[in-house]
């Protein structure tokens, strides 16, 4: 993790983010990547790694993450517009305190 401090509120909105009813759609999903990856610049975008050529998802991923950058958002700025986001994903999407996050990966 780089020298980025997360704060408190975006750290319960990443465990919220999780405890969505429904699931977002692409285009919020990308938004919500673009902005964590900013917010928590693990790793910064010039040092992550592009995605293969076949890896469309990869792609579309990278280049939300590259709109916040080129939009000169600040890690810090990435945390509060993501913050808002989940508040605005928990009414649209609504939201289950007491959901358990579903496994990634297939476990």
């Amino acid at each position: 993790m780089s020298g980025v401090t997360l704060s408190p509120a975006f750290n319960q909105a990443v465990v919220d983010s999780k405890k969505l009813v429904e699931k977002p759609s692409n285009d919020h999903l990308l938004e919500m990547y673009g902005l964590y990856k900013q917010a928590t610049q693990d790793p910064p975008i010039e040092k992550s790694e592009a995605p293969g050529v076949f890896d469309l998802k990869g792609k579309a991923k990278k280049r939300a993450w590259q709109k916040v950058v080129d939009e000169g958002v600040t890690p810090e700025q990435a945390q509060e517009k993501y913050i808002a986001l989940i508040e605005q994903l928990k009414v649209l999407y609504k939201f289950d305190e007491n959901k358990v996050p579903e496994a990634v990966g297939g476990k």
